[in-house]
């Protein structure tokens, strides 16, 4: 298998997910494999606890902490279409970043990344006036955070136009249609829940550096980062098997700060 990134490559996960008694995935154990966490900011889910003990357990396990901002919609999980205007998406960004910054900062830790969430994040791959408003937002709190972006997308050319750091994202449990976009979570095909599917699935990505479609369709693109989901019954196995099967690859797997030639 040919080395992608001078043989480095990020895991990341959505996690802190959780509300109040209620618990979404098993953070404690995805923790253990992932390099990168996106912490859910109180917006789509999660609330302060929440987000302190998630926090706390990615300085314990060494994962770099990423905000995942999303759309102020609990009770659709940030999964539902909110058309915002850019005023109130910049706010949205900044209001969440600087939540995460300062629960961050009680455990002397430093919010390293950004990655929207769900339909925000979904909408702005295809859309640059919002990934730009993302960015400006981004870069006004902190220029020096990386933009974990979705590959081939809105996100990384308005991150890049603002001067960001941008890291390019495949999913390790998700299918693409021909446009090199995530399938619609509505379709029956669109999650990848077989851990050796998974792994066969990020090998050949990584191998190639491109997505391919559920019709075969090659789309060349750069990989930075596979993204694991932490809120499904098979996250744990199918983010052990994808970091086993890159490790036994010979790719080592690392941070986000750590990678290497992340392009403005």
């Amino acid at each position: 298998m040919a080395a992608s990134n001078a043989g480095l490559v990020n895991i990341n996960s959505d996690l802190g997910e959780s509300f109040g008694p209620w618990v979404m995935g098993n953070d404690a154990e995805v923790l253990k494999i992932v390099t990168s966490a996106n912490v859910a900011c109180g917006f789509h889910a999660s609330d302060p606890t929440v987000m302190m003990d998630t926090v706390k357990l990615c300085t314990e396990n060494g994962v770099s902490i990423g905000a995942h901002p999303g759309f102020a919609d609990l009770q659709g999980f940030g999964r539902r279409v909110i058309n915002l205007t850019t005023k109130e998406l910049e706010g949205n960004i900044a209001y969440q970043l600087g939540a995460l910054q300062a629960i961050a900062a009680l455990y002397g830790a430093k919010v390293t990344h950004i990655k929207p969430h769900g339909m925000m994040g979904n909408m702005s791959a295809e859309s640059l006036e919002m990934s730009e408003a993302i960015a400006r937002a981004t870069k006004a709190v902190d220029r020096d955070l990386i933009f974990l972006a979705q590959a081939n997308t809105a996100q990384g050319t308005a991150a890049r136009k603002l001067g960001l750091r941008v890291a390019e994202e495949i999913f390790a449990d998700r299918t693409y249609t021909d446009a090199g976009l995530l399938t619609p979570r509505r379709q029956a095909n669109a999650m990848i829940k077989d851990p050796a599917q998974a792994v066969t699935h990020v090998r050949r990505m990584v191998d190639e550096q491109a997505i391919y479609s559920t019709s075969g369709k090659r789309i060349a693109c750069q990989v930075d980062s596979i993204c694991v989901h932490g809120d499904g019954p098979t996250a744990v196995a199918v983010a052990r098997a994808v970091r086993e099967g890159l490790e036994g690859a010979g790719i080592h797997i690392v941070t986000l700060p750590e990678m290497p030639g992340l392009r403005h």
